[in-house]
């Protein structure tokens, strides 16, 4: 017998939640749900999770405190917000503070079941423990998710280090399209509307350049996609 992924979904609109829920139980899912973004963070904090969803706009407390709550308890759980159709800024706050993907509303339910699937199905990935090095300054644990970055310690989230461990195995240079697929476990990439990708990339240049804005080792070849230039012990 299969034991069924657990979603804990936290959103405020009473329609929305409903349908959600049933959307969700219907693909076989357990779901757990809150209308309050404190009770909501206090369920992502003692519960445990296949995947939780955020909406932004909560009561008590808005769904980036709570991303950022979790993600100071765990680099690796799922989540994935919800924002308003082309709110930018709800975009870049959300996926900056450690959300894995979002999606603007209004949404089709079918790439929401998509994205959460791909969410808990790449969250699985595992391996034995090992550093990562990459040039000089920057070493990290990819199990544990932390690294020291020019004698800075650093935290990694789960998605940060798969990205980079998965450049790190390629020799040519990696598409947008490759990554969604293979790092965000996307079957297909067509018609997906996603930056995504691009805001992971400037989170991780943060880390691990001395200067983000002119990087040496995660670099971009125009028209072909990211590279990671680093030497692995």
């Amino acid at each position: 017998m299969s034991i069924k992924p657990t979603l804990l979904i936290v959103e405020d609109e009473a329609s929305i939640l409903r349908g959600l829920t049933d959307l969700f139980i219907f693909h076989g899912f357990d779901v757990e749900s809150e209308m309050d973004g404190q009770k909501g963070l206090n369920r992502a904090l003692n519960g445990q999770y296949s995947c939780i969803i955020l909406d932004v706009m909560l009561p008590s407390i808005n769904g980036f405190e709570i991303c950022n709550a979790i993600r100071q308890q765990s680099q690796i759980q799922p989540i994935l917000m919800l924002t308003a159709k082309n709110a930018e800024e709800d975009i870049i706050n959300g996926l900056t503070l450690g959300a894995d993907d979002y999606l603007a509303k209004p949404f089709s339910t079918s790439e929401l079941v998509l994205r959460v699937s791909a969410l808990i199905r790449r969250s699985g990935l595992s391996g034995n423990d090992h550093k990562l090095t990459i040039g000089d300054n920057v070493s990290i644990c990819t199990q544990k998710l932390t690294g020291i970055s020019f004698e800075q310690e650093m935290r990694y989230t789960r998605r940060e280090v798969t990205i980079l461990s998965y450049l790190n195995q390629q020799k040519a240079p990696v598409s947008r399209d490759e990554l969604l697929r293979e790092v965000w476990g996307y079957k297909s990439t067509e018609h997906l509307d996603t930056r995504t990708v691009d805001i992971h990339i400037a989170k991780i240049r943060k880390k691990i350049e001395k200067d983000p804005k002119f990087p040496e080792h995660l670099v971009t070849l125009r028209g072909e996609g990211y590279q990671l230039i680093s030497c692995q012990s």
